[in-house]
């Protein structure tokens, strides 16, 4: 698929994993190039992006069929004239990682975003252009990998949900998108020795290591809003144990989850 508006000379292909040698064939992909690398990581539950930049797409991309392995689909923006460079993808990267990063629905690959790249007025101004369309055509694909969460722009149908026990304190809101666990939200300390596989064991250390859970001596708090594909995802983490999340999270008046949104109390595949 290709994505465009008309007025403007950026277009964004979309391409599975599987047909990307169909894309090598075109003269686009000997272009210079801003991308972005999509995919889910089963283990953790959230959806994952590479953000990246090249000025030789085919050969990049030959690279990442190599040591990438998660990546099911690929968007690739280039310039309709061939006018991008080196400069402007750059600047383009660099303000695709903080943007995505300020979002908090994907988790970023490539999450160091360095310092701003210097460039001149004109051409900065050019580029805040192009990522704006960049932005709303990767959205318009069904990749909103910009757009801030629920809990920036809250929904009159968003449910404000709780989740506690075992020395754990989360909160957070429902939405369409799955389910926002609020920054400063507190997990439980430790695991249960029979309830708690070894998946999650993983995925709690990988959110300490990419900095999502911080590491307190009452239990990790979560550094920031961040969004789970489903409830139970969500309350396996803060409890430290496999849960339902349907039951688990909580309206402020006591209603479980499942209740308030009229769902089955059986567990969802997360």
């Amino acid at each position: 698929r290709v994505a465009e508006i008309t007025t403007r000379t950026v277009q964004v292909f979309d391409v599975p994993r599987s047909e990307i040698s169909i894309f090598f064939e075109m003269d686009e992909s000997d272009q210079v190039a801003v991308h972005f690398l999509f995919g889910d990581d089963a283990e953790d539950h959230r959806p994952q992006c590479y953000i990246g930049r090249t000025n030789a797409t085919r050969l990049r991309f030959k690279d990442h069929l190599k040591t990438k392995d998660y990546w099911t689909r690929a968007l690739i923006a280039v310039s309709r004239t061939n006018t991008k460079t080196d400069t402007h993808s750059g600047y383009l990267e660099w303000k695709a990682i903080r943007e995505a990063q300020e979002a908090g629905r994907f988790r970023i690959e490539n999450g160091n975003a360095g310092s701003r790249p210097h460039t001149p007025a004109p051409l900065q101004a050019e580029c805040e252009e192009i990522f704006e369309t960049i932005s709303t055509l990767v959205a318009t694909l069904g990749f909103p990998v910009f757009q801030k969460l629920a809990t920036a722009a809250p929904k009159s149908t968003d449910l404000e949900v709780f989740c506690n026990g075992r020395g754990a304190s989360g909160r957070g809101v429902f939405s369409t998108d799955g389910l926002t666990v609020f920054k400063g939200s507190r997990c439980a300390k430790d695991p249960t020795e029979r309830a708690t596989p070894d998946s999650l064991h993983a995925r709690r250390d990988r959110l300490i290591a990419d900095g999502t859970l911080l590491e307190q001596d009452g239990g990790p708090v979560f550094s920031r809003d961040t969004l789970f594909k489903t409830p139970s995802g969500a309350s396996d983490v803060v409890l430290y144990r496999a849960s339902n999340g349907w039951l688990e999270w909580k309206t402020q008046a006591g209603e479980k989850l499942n209740d308030a949104t009229g769902r089955a109390t059986t567990r969802e595949t997360t």
